[in-house]
């Protein structure tokens, strides 16, 4: 879950051969099951439904002509922002991962002012929030009982692996790990974005340390 495969439409893979060489990476690890999740991020990245599942067509029909019969589904990544807002206002209908469960993202530079708005928002719509990448998100780090209120209040986590192995910073592997440890972390994801993404995956799964941590922890892919 969560990667950028959808091509030309944000900083994911430009175009669909890349979407594809990406798509037979991860079929190398050993992946069987994508969901794409472009972003769509007010006037940097004013994604559609429309628009993505035009793209998640191409993709497959791609793959059908090459007899590749991995499966691929497309939801979105939303950012909490005004647009989002204004979105959910207007009660169009949000892509999901499966079910009703929806991926949001904060800014990684300062916390949002209403992170519990719009998670109250969703959940009273009948959405599942699942906040991506929530170790991304530094300025919690000395207000650690932050990520605590926000699954209280009932909102998902999702970790992206490469942050296990410090490809974002130290103190996003630190926060990672310490979710983890709390017991707080619901999803694993790729966030794949391009080819060497897709390379780190492979030094990642090689890891022992983050083995153990795989073998040991009921994530809940599975459930998607």
């Amino acid at each position: 879950m969560h990667s950028h495969l959808i091509p030309g439409i944000d900083d994911g893979a430009k175009t669909l051969e890349k979407s594809l060489a990406y798509i037979r990476e991860m079929q190398a690890l050993g992946f069987q099951k994508i969901i794409t999740t472009p972003h769509i991020m007010g006037d940097h990245y004013p994604n559609t439904a429309e628009v993505i599942m035009a793209g998640l067509q191409d993709i497959r029909d791609a793959l059908a002509k090459e007899n590749n019969l991995i499966e691929v589904s497309a939801g979105a990544e939303y950012y909490v922002d005004e647009f989002f807002v204004d979105l959910l206002d207007s009660n169009a209908p949000l892509l999901t991962l499966s079910d009703k469960k929806v991926l949001i993202e904060f800014s990684t530079f300062a916390p949002p002012s209403n992170a519990f708005e719009v998670i109250f928002q969703l959940l009273s719509m009948g959405y599942q929030p699942v906040l991506a990448h929530p170790e991304r998100y530094v300025y919690y780090y000395d207000n650690f009982n932050f990520f605590q209120e926000l699954v209280n209040k009932g909102c998902s986590f999702q970790v992206n692996t490469l942050s296990l192995i410090g490809h974002y910073g130290a103190v996003q592997k630190k926060i990672a790990y310490r979710l983890i440890s709390d017991k707080l972390v619901t999803y694993l994801g790729t966030d794949l974005h391009n080819g060497g993404h897709a390379k780190l995956l492979l030094k990642s799964l090689r890891n022992k340390k983050l083995q153990s941590l795989l073998s040991n922890y009921e994530f809940q892919n599975h459930l998607l």
